[in-house]
């Protein structure tokens, strides 16, 4: 039996908010900060999660990622790096609230390089548009949605660094994503609509995440999070 989608939506809703104050308190703190590991930094974040939440468990691997390695997707694992004075680092973390995950990334410019500062603005800008695009379009795709967020991205003058941008979420753990499952994922493949029922019969949920590069300067920012709701 389809859990009661109200109840589902307030949880999904509910972890991000937890998620969203977990980083206001990383950058009260100054957890990112010059001079410290990039896996330092994550494990820090994982403790931080701990103390404000209880929160011990993470649904995908913890990543932050700074300077060139902010270029690299999801998938693959650069070395530790050391974050620099004038670095750009992005943190990806999906940490469950009582069983539900939230999907939650941010980009932290140190310094004054004013194209990181541009890039980090326009990952906000560009979610921004997506969201209201999926909102105005009800029978969008995965396929179409990913196409308007890509060509957001290049009137901005940047790339999109990954193969997707964005992919289910709900309940841990929530239905098995896979990469050869192209319906699970906002990406030029899927041409199925992103406004559907599982196979249990529950509404489905999504992420939006923008992975903005520039390859020519070697530098990337992150931004992520619910895109069917709130």
């Amino acid at each position: 039996m389809a859990k009661d989608e109200s109840t589902r939506a307030a949880r999904l809703l509910d972890a991000q908010a937890k998620a969203e104050r977990l980083f206001a308190v990383i950058e009260k703190r100054g957890l990112v900060a010059p001079g410290a590991g990039e896996r330092a930094v994550s494990d820090r974040v994982r403790d931080l999660a701990d103390e404000l939440f209880g929160t011990t468990r993470h649904w995908h691997k913890r990543i932050v990622r700074s300077g060139p390695n902010t270029l690299r997707p999801y998938r693959e694992n650069p070395p530790d790096r050391v974050i620099g004075e004038d670095d750009i680092v992005f943190a990806d973390f999906g940490p469950i609230f009582e069983d539900y995950e939230a999907d939650f990334g941010r980009t932290f410019v140190l310094g004054d390089d004013p194209v990181k500062h541009r890039l980090r603005d326009d990952l906000s800008e560009i979610f921004a548009a997506g969201k209201r695009y999926f909102t105005k379009h009800d029978d969008i795709t995965g396929k179409q949605l990913y196409a308007e967020v890509e060509r957001y991205a290049a009137e901005a003058g940047w790339a999109l660094g990954g193969w997707h941008a964005g992919h289910l979420v709900g309940e841990f753990p929530h239905e098995r994503i896979d990469g050869a499952e192209t319906e699970s994922y906002i990406t030029p493949d899927n041409d199925t609509p992103l406004r559907r029922t599982d196979k249990a019969g529950q509404t489905c949920h999504w992420i939006l995440e923008v992975h903005l590069v520039d390859r020519e300067r070697e530098f990337g920012g992150f931004y992520e999070e619910l895109l069917s709701l709130g």
